[in-house]
């Protein structure tokens, strides 16, 4: 049973929190087993190429693999109040629907038809630069990062970062620790921070720091499709 009032408690104070255990280490396995399988993913994107790093993933096509569509339907409806709490906070006027089912079909309506949950690998000296995750005109301000390898026995290295910026100030930086299963719930973009009278816009990034050896796989959990 996930401990949701303390997930989200911990979420609204610091636009991060870790759920621990969330896939199995029999679950993880075959997730990284289907990395070679070309027939559960759309594309390939090497990281280079873009200028995000070193490395690669894979997005996943439709229908998505379980768990991986499970956990987006099943994570989505609880992460929906703060979501919307934070857009009210911030001035955003867009409310979430409760189901994810209706969520994608304002995607979809918006043109945005493409899954964007992924599968990363990332070997010896490979890297993934502070990033944000949106993708088009609609898109969730929560998402999850699991990893699906375990430190030190299957690679050394590898941290997964989050980096907060608020105005004119220098980046805070935040390395999360994570064994073999454990999910990282964390802002896509933005999220509101209080400060005495007024409430701050924190810009959020995240990536992965340069494994030293080993291959390190990741499930990434985006909760919009995209175009």
């Amino acid at each position: 049973m996930l401990e949701w009032p303390r997930t989200l408690a911990t979420l609204e104070k610091q636009g991060w929190a870790v759920i621990r255990g969330l896939v199995s280490p029999a679950e993880c396995r075959a997730l990284v087993s289907l990395y070679d399988d070309d027939r559960s993913f759309r594309s390939r994107i090497v990281m280079a190429r873009h200028g995000i790093g070193r490395g690669e993933f894979k997005y996943f096509s439709n229908p998505l693999p379980d768990p991986v569509g499970r956990l987006r339907t099943e994570l989505y409806p609880a992460l929906v109040p703060l979501a919307d709490v934070w857009n009210a906070a911030l001035k955003c006027d867009v409310r979430y629907p409760a189901r994810h089912g209706e969520f994608i079909q304002s995607c979809h309506q918006a043109g945005q038809m493409r899954p964007t949950s992924f599968l990363q690998r990332l070997g010896s000296d490979d890297y993934h630069c502070l990033v944000q995750d949106v993708c088009g005109e609609q898109w969730f301000p929560l998402q999850v990062m699991i990893l699906l390898a375990e430190p030190l026995s299957d690679f050394t290295g590898g941290e997964f970062v989050l980096s907060e910026q608020r105005s004119r100030l220098p980046p805070r930086v935040d390395v999360i620790p994570m064994r073999r299963g454990d999910a990282v719930v964390f802002a896509t973009q933005d999220r509101p921070e209080r400060d005495t009278n007024r409430t701050l816009r924190v810009t959020m990034r995240h990536g992965v720091s340069a494994v030293r050896t080993g291959c390190r796989h990741a499930l990434g959990i985006v909760f919009h499709d995209s175009r």
